[in-house]
């Protein structure tokens, strides 16, 4: 028998994908008593809302009803909202764009796609919107946190191709950082190690370590090497040969060269708690592959910069080994 095809979703609106959700047994006698139930932390005067605007749609994108029985198995369509969600005032930067792939220089704070109290203000929604590319989807990401690059394949059928150029380690990646400067260690070095999840949901961690790289569950390797020093502190390429999740931040921190304004490592800082004036120091600085469709080498250099250290007051920033 033939896989059962599911029926497309409903188009975006202002840049943003709905979301689906399949009717569940015992789930009330009416839809409005399914979606009270389904999603707890939303009222119900905001379920109401939505089925009045036409925000909750079938598969065939007939409009759904509050009163409309809740049939098990019933696949609805609707648009999370975000209430009051707040502006970010940096604007990202597109530095290329062909047919298949599009290069985005992301600001610091902006999301790459939506999550928990960010939907519109992403830089996916943002794009999508912008330059109307519905199908516009991100090939790899980077941290609300971190400023730089981002590809995106324009067209859906594209992304795997150059998905597996990051699962098979085919891009020369390089970001830059700015810690605390130790000219104790041994520079330039190569840092592995398993990083694995911390006590924190937030957070990750070494959970263990060798020096060949050949044993031991090392799924973490990054080059380390200083570009310039002032003071306390030293401005870093690092070049990550993997890629687990915050993996450069908990290289430097368990250096004990934690990146400057890191509000997860090595301390977490409350959810929300954004400091405009006070970065992270991290930068997606270059993205350099083999273009899987064009055949084309591709190099991409990020234009932001990250803080001139000559201009960092040390002494009030607390910063030293």
């Amino acid at each position: 028998m033939p896989p059962r095809l599911q029926p497309p979703a409903p188009a975006s609106r202002h840049g943003v994908r709905p979301s689906v959700v399949v009717v569940t047994p015992g789930g009330g006698s009416c839809l409005l008593d399914f979606f009270v139930a389904r999603f707890a932390a939303v009222p119900a005067a905001v379920w109401q809302a939505r089925f009045q605007a036409g925000d909750i749609t079938y598969d065939s994108g007939e409009r759904a009803r509050t009163t409309d029985p809740a049939t098990a198995g019933r696949r609805l369509y609707y648009y999370r909202t975000v209430p009051d969600e707040a502006l970010i005032p940096f604007t990202e930067e597109v530095l290329w764009q062909d047919a298949h792939l599009l290069v985005a220089d992301k600001p610091h704070f902006l999301p790459v796609v939506p999550s928990g109290k960010h939907l519109r203000e992403t830089l996916l929604v943002r794009l999508q919107e912008r330059l109307g590319l519905p199908e516009l989807s991100p090939i790899h990401r980077i941290d609300k946190d971190t400023a730089g690059l981002v590809l995106f394949s324009v067209r859906a059928v594209d992304r795997n191709a150059y998905q597996a150029l990051f699962r098979q380690r085919q891009v020369g990646k390089v970001y830059e950082c700015i810690a605390p400067w130790n000219p104790a260690l041994p520079w330039p070095m190569r840092r592995e190690s398993g990083i694995g999840p911390a006590a924190h949901f937030m957070q990750q961690a070494e959970v263990g370590e060798t020096q060949d790289g050949g044993a031991g569950g090392v799924n973490a390797i990054t080059e380390i090497a200083p570009l310039e020093v002032h003071g306390n502190l030293a401005r870093y390429a690092l070049r990550p040969l993997t890629g687990q999740r915050h993996q450069l931040r908990v290289h430097m921190n368990a250096l004990g060269l934690p990146l400057l304004f890191d509000g997860i490592y090595p301390t977490l800082t409350p959810e929300g708690a954004n400091d405009y004036s006070r970065p992270l120091q991290l930068l997606a600085r270059s993205l350099e592959f083999i273009d899987p469709l064009t055949g084309q080498n591709r190099h991409f250099e990020s234009r932001r910069n990250l803080l001139p250290l000559a201009e960092i007051d040390q002494k009030k920033h607390q910063i030293a080994l």
